[in-house]
């Protein structure tokens, strides 16, 4: 049933589109259809396609009550917008449609699990809204609530959780059962994440706790993801107030892979905590399982401490990053850009043992829609030099990267890059150099940047505000490195 929120909803986008108020996307990054997005939803398989959801508010390019935004792919890289899926039009969701999952089912339907909010009214002199889990069931285009939401009631919390913070649903299909995985937050509130079972998807159990932060990864949690990868177990949490280490945790709202083994159903026993991107754009990552078998991640490229800086510079607010392929070595996972984006090449330009000192460009290489593919290696001698890249560059803006070889670390710092906030100008982690060796891999989309060191070991993500027309791209070291280079453009995607 469309109902009347819904309705509105697919008219206002259906205007929107006509009226052409979205006429300035990145080429390959997904963004809604108009308005606000934040984290990625239902990233799943259905009929053969791929589909993302999304947290939505298309009335405004700041954050509203939240709908389920809508867009599917074959390959990744073009997107088809679809339909607002879900509003908050009914009694368990009336505060908002708020992030989970999705699955197709044995049967051939599209089953969506997110998180409904209610109002629970006053408690010690605070509102509070009471978060359960519910159930959409759809044919990839129009979506059914059940009768019995929420399926997941706060009624199921484990005694001595919060019974207030309870969200961001997982679905998973294991031996003819269903499974979700959600964050809570034990009695000293910080998080955890529980696993319930079901038969049919509508009638559900707690099974038990699957992990907990115990303050070594932030406090609160969200969005998790749980999957088998190699010889690993991994599960994703977004924790928010994450107090940093100085070198690889970084302070704030942060991402990580916590690496594992399963030794039995949803017994996952944690021994590494790997954070997935340290760009200042990273959260709330997502995964599905590609039709080849590949384990494919995508996240929200935005950080809720800029949420509300630059949103009327387009007729959008929020994209996703390029959705990557993930893989185990030895326990520490890898990831690189989806294979599909190659598909899309065009314009190479290959330069061979460029001796780079002085600041310089190279003919042909410049842009804001590329792949740029960099191989560093120093002169004898020169091992602890410092290289900077200079991207989205013109006369008065520019984006540095600094790759320290004295120190084994990388400085992003977009400080020129058109904002006018000092909030999260630059990102400094470490990185590896083989004697002074390392590669680099950069996608730019407009808007974005993408980073991936050491062959998909380190990934960073950031956004940049300036004009396209600030184009330009230099290279400088303060010893002679010799440089590979191989640039593509693409053809037009959009």
């Amino acid at each position: 049933m469309i109902t009347e929120k819904l309705a509105m909803a697919r008219q206002y986008e259906k205007e929107s589109t006509e009226q052409g108020k979205v006429t300035d996307r990145p080429a390959f990054h997904a963004t809604g259809t108009v308005g606000w997005i934040n984290d990625p939803n239902g990233f799943s398989i259905y009929k053969g396609e791929y589909h993302l959801f999304y947290q939505y508010y298309p009335y405004d390019n700041h954050w509203g009550p939240m709908h389920w935004g809508h867009s599917k792919t074959s390959d990744f890289i073009k997107w088809d917008l679809l339909p607002c899926a879900i509003a908050p039009d009914s009694d368990e969701d009336a505060e908002g449609c708020f992030s989970g999952s999705a699955i197709e089912t044995p049967d051939g339907k599209h089953l969506l699990v997110y998180t409904g909010i209610t109002k629970a009214g006053v408690v010690n002199g605070q509102e509070k809204c009471y978060q359960q889990q519910c159930v959409a069931i759809g044919d990839g285009v129009d979506y059914e609530k059940v009768d019995c939401n929420p399926v997941i009631p706060k009624e199921l919390i484990p005694e001595g959780n919060n019974k207030y913070e309870f969200r961001d649903p997982k679905i998973l299909y294991r031996d003819g059962k269903y499974y979700t995985i959600a964050v809570n937050m034990d009695g000293e509130d910080c998080g955890n994440v529980l696993v319930f079972e079901s038969e049919d998807m509508l009638h559900w159990d707690f099974l038990k706790q699957l992990d907990e932060s115990k303050w070594e990864v932030g406090r609160v949690w969200e969005c998790p993801d749980y999957f088998a990868l190699g010889d690993s177990q991994v599960l994703i949490v977004s924790p928010q107030e994450t107090e940093g280490d100085g070198y690889e945790i970084l302070p704030g709202f942060n991402n990580f892979f916590l690496v594992g083994k399963e030794t039995a159903p949803f017994e996952f026993n944690r021994n590494k905590i790997q954070p997935i991107d340290f760009g200042t754009d990273f959260y709330a990552a997502q995964t599905l399982e590609s039709k080849d078998g590949r384990r494919i991640m995508i996240a929200w490229m935005q950080n809720w401490e800029t949420k509300d800086y630059g949103n009327d510079n387009h007729g959008f607010f929020g994209m996703m990053t390029l959705p990557r392929e993930l893989w185990d070595v030895g326990g520490y996972v890898y990831q690189q850009p989806v294979k599909e984006l190659e598909t899309y090449y065009n314009n190479q330009i290959a330069y061979s043992d460029v001796r780079i000192s002085e600041e310089m460009s190279l003919d042909g290489v410049y842009g804001r829609v590329l792949d740029m593919k960099i191989d560093l290696k120093p002169e004898q001698g020169n091992e602890d030099y410092i290289f900077k890249i200079c991207v989205a560059k013109d006369e008065k803006h520019q984006t540095f990267i600094e790759l320290d070889a004295r120190k084994g670390i990388c400085k992003l710092d977009r400080s020129g890059s058109g904002y006018k906030i000092s909030a999260l100008s630059t990102r400094e982690f470490p990185v590896d150099f083989e004697n002074g060796k390392i590669d680099l891999r950069v996608v730019l989309d407009r808007w974005s940047m993408e980073l991936f060191f050491n062959g998909g070991k380190y990934a960073a993500s950031m956004k940049i505000d300036t004009e396209v027309s600030a184009d330009a791209i230099t290279f400088q070291s303060d010893k002679l490195v010799k440089m590979n280079l191989r640039k593509y453009d693409f053809v037009d995607i959009l």
